[in-house]
This record gives structure tokens, sequence and C-alpha cells, in this order.
């Protein structure tokens, strides 16, 4: 690892720790008062998954936003929807269809996943989780870089959107961002959207 990567890591740990405890006060200062009906609220009025054809979300963890209620809030949240499944580490996601009600399976780290015998499908608009983002729509994410790849390998077959959601205490100054790390399309928070500028 050169000099540059460590300090790269470096910088990318430290605003991961502070992330995640700026977005527990967040969570804690909404309360009761959930920001996905504002979000989905918010991304109903834009359009951004009107008729957008296989729309991905997740399965919340913890205090992160829950996609699947601003996705119900649009008319979307009993599927079906693309899940992500992990294949191998160092590889992209891949994505399984599933409806509200139907089975899933634990795998690694707790993350729930569509059975094997759910039909895989390509998304065209992801909807993508996030501990940081910045106005250039630069997301830092866990640190296992499989959002990064699964965009640039969606992105080089097909147009997609990618839409990471977020509480508004979760935007920096500037996100590190290395070679590898792909931008968002848009970051949509209780409160606003962002959309990154081309260029």
């Amino acid at each position: 690892m050169s000099d540059t990567s460590a300090d790269l890591a470096l910088a990318k740990r430290a605003l991961r720790k502070a992330a995640l405890s700026r977005r527990t006060e967040a969570r804690r200062l909404y309360g009761s008062a959930a920001p996905e009906a504002a979000m989905a609220a918010r991304l109903a009025e834009t359009g951004l998954i009107g008729q957008a054809g296989v729309v991905a979300a997740w399965l919340a963890i913890g205090e992160e936003i829950d996609a699947l209620a601003v996705l119900a809030g649009v008319g979307l949240g009993q599927g079906p929807v693309a899940l992500p499944v992990m294949v191998a580490k160092g590889q992209p996601l891949a994505f399984r269809l599933w409806s509200a009600g139907e089975p899933l399976v634990e795998r690694m780290w707790g993350i729930r996943e569509p059975l094997d015998s759910a039909r895989e499908v390509e998304p065209d608009v992801l909807l993508v989780p996030l501990l940081a983002f910045d106005g250039r729509c630069q997301r830092l994410g866990y640190g296992g870089g499989f959002y990064d790849r699964t965009l640039a390998r969606l992105r080089a077959i097909k147009p997609i959107r990618a839409i990471g959601l977020a509480f508004d205490e979760a935007e920096v100054d500037i996100v590190p961002r290395g070679a590898y790390d792909e931008p968002l399309d848009h970051v949509l928070t209780p409160t606003r959207l962002v959309t990154r500028t081309p260029g």
C-alpha cells in the first residue's frame, strides 16, 4: 500500500467513525417522527423512479435509513423490488427480486437476502446506503467496496440511476475519494435532493 493509499484509508476510517456517531444522534433527534416519510414525499415529487423499471433497495440494519419504508411511501413498498446479494468478497453485488412476505435467508454479517431461487435481475435504479456524502454526490460506505464495484459494472452495461438515502447530518465538506470510488447521481435527504453536476 502506498503512502497515498494509506492516507486515504486512514481518512476514510476517521470519517466513518464520525459519521456513525452523527447518524446515531440524527436518528435519536427524529424520535418517532420517521424521516422516511419526508423522504418518500420528496422522492415522489422528483419523479426519479416513476417508470424506472427494476428498483433496487436494501434491508435496513440498525439506524440506517429504511429504504423499503421510503419506497412504501411512493407505492412500491410491497415489491417486487430487487435486493442485493453478496456473491463473494471483492465482487460486485447481484440482485434478486423480492416481495413483502417472501422468505429471506441470513447470510454474511447478519444481512438478510432473497432465496437462491428468486429471480436475478439487473436494476435500473439503485437506492444506495451510505455513511457520509458531499455536494459532489461522493459517497462514503462501510469500506467493503461492494457498491462501488456494482455501480461500475452496471454503468458499463446500461444507463442506471444511483440514489443515496441519508440523513441531512451525513453531509460533509469533502468525502475522500480513491480511483475506484463511484459517485452517486443523487442523494436524497429528508429536506432536499442533491444532484451530481457532470464533470
